[in-house]
C-alpha cells in the first residue's frame, strides 16, 4: 500500500489533523495533483492557520494548477504566518514566490 492510500485510510478513520492532511497534500503534489494536494493543504490551514509550511505547499499548488490569485493569497498568509513564528527562512521563501508570480 503506498503513502497516499495509507494516509487516505488514517483519514477515513477520522485521524484528521494538520500534519496528516499536510502530508497527503504533499503526497498528492509528488504525483502531480495539484488540486487534490491543494484541497488537502487547505483542509491544514483552516484546521491550524499557523502552519506555514502548509501555505507553502498550498501556494505551490494553486500556482501548479493556474490558479495563480489563490497562490498569491496562500503566500501572503503564509509570510504573515510565518513571520508571527520567527519562521524568517520560509517567510522569505514564500516572499521569493510571491514575488515570482507577479
Amino acid at each position: 500500500m503506498g503513502m497516499i492510500e495509507n494516509f487516505e485510510k488514517m483519514l477515513s478513520e477520522g485521524k484528521d489533523n494538520p500534519l496528516l492532511r499536510f502530508s497527503l497534500g504533499s503526497e498528492y503534489l509528488k504525483c502531480g495533483d495539484s488540486a487534490q494536494a491543494a484541497a488537502h493543504l487547505r483542509a491544514a490551514v483552516s484546521q491550524d492557520s499557523a502552519y506555514s509550511a502548509a501555505w507553502k505547499l498550498l501556494g505551490k499548488s494553486l500556482a501548479q494548477s493556474n490558479d495563480f490569485d489563490g497562490a498569491r493569497d496562500a503566500y501572503q498568509k503564509g509570510i504573515i504566518a510565518a513571520e508571527a513564528k520567527g519562521d524568517k527562512q520560509a517567510a522569505k521563501e514564500m516572499g521569493v514566490f510571491l514575488k515570482r508570480l507577479g
